[in-house]
């Protein structure tokens, strides 16, 4: 397990990380959230003892997280930095070897990857030569081909189209199976949604909400709600217990109190005319975010 306890980063006068606390389990994927300048990037770096804190303590298995460890670490950092002249496979068997693995292993594993991501022709291309996408494809293998037991993604989908989107995930998903723990920050609700089990939304250095994506749901109280109906229903817009209406040409989407407030707008509708949708969901995280810091999110 991953431990982070009353960790704070200043740089001179600005606080950037301000008394984190959180546990990420092991053998699981754990979201982390937050705008520009939130204190994502500069949690990873203490992390990986690229930047020293100023105070807290930070522990991987019980124990400091510092070199010796950096063979059972990958990172994948926001701002890309692979070099344009070498070729894919003198790159990343450089890089393999400085995590303690043989040329011999290291290109197998290279390979393995390349045709997973549908590249195999990429293996004596220089990396200048290859799309964005592409270049973040072999970045993302950079981070995992020693195969480590703790995987650090920073915005790992940003700037990937739909199809390479869902073959990052699925590698993702097949890495936390094997048994890797993966932290991983993303601006994208969805994604986080989606992957993580537990998460950590950060604002101006703080934590505001951490814990289980169920609980964190269910704590908010707050449902959604569509009525999607063949009258007007515009009235619900001044019901009782109705947070957040929203016009659609269906009908309209509704942020409700509480479920009992559903049970009252079922009964306001009734009779008037045909129903094509009603159906209650839980609050999507990104309703959450915006609750939480939405206010002063840029």
């Amino acid at each position: 397990m991953l431990q982070l306890k009353e960790v704070t980063k200043k740089f001179g006068t600005h606080t950037a990380v301000d008394q984190l606390s959180l546990e990420i389990p092991e053998r699981e994927m754990y979201g982390f959230l937050g705008g520009n300048g939130a204190g994502k990037t500069t949690t990873f770096r203490m992390i990986l003892g690229l930047l020293d804190k100023t105070s807290g303590d930070i522990s991987w298995e019980g124990k400091a997280v510092n070199y010796e460890k950096s063979h059972l670490i990958g990172y994948l950092p926001e701002e890309r930095g692979l070099y344009p002249k070498l070729t894919v496979k003198d790159q990343l068997t450089y890089l393999a070897r400085l995590r303690g693995m043989g040329k011999t292993e290291a290109i197998k594993e290279l390979k393995s990857w390349l045709d997973r991501f549908q590249v195999p022709e990429y293996l004596n291309k220089k990396v200048e030569e290859l799309s964005k996408g592409n270049q973040q494809k072999i970045q993302f293998i950079s981070a995992v081909i020693h195969k480590p037991k703790l995987l650090i993604l920073d915005e790992p989908f940003s700037g990937l189209d739909p199809v390479n989107v869902e073959m990052l995930k699925e590698a993702v998903v097949d890495l936390k199976e094997q048994g890797t723990s993966i932290v991983f920050s993303s601006h994208r609700m969805e994604h986080v949604e989606e992957l993580c089990e537990h998460l950590c939304i950060l604002h101006k250095g703080k934590q505001v909400v951490q814990g289980s994506l169920r609980e964190i749901k269910r704590s908010f109280g707050k449902k959604n709600l569509s009525v999607y109906a063949d009258f007007s229903v515009d009235f619900l817009s001044n019901f009782p217990g109705v947070t957040k209406y929203k016009s659609v040409m269906e009908g309209c989407e509704l942020q409700i109190e509480n479920e009992a407030v559903s049970q009252g707008i079922f009964t306001a509708i009734q009779g008037k005319g045909f129903v094509r949708k009603f159906e209650l969901e839980e609050p999507s995280l990104n309703d959450i975010f915006i609750a939480k810091v939405g206010a002063s999110y840029e």
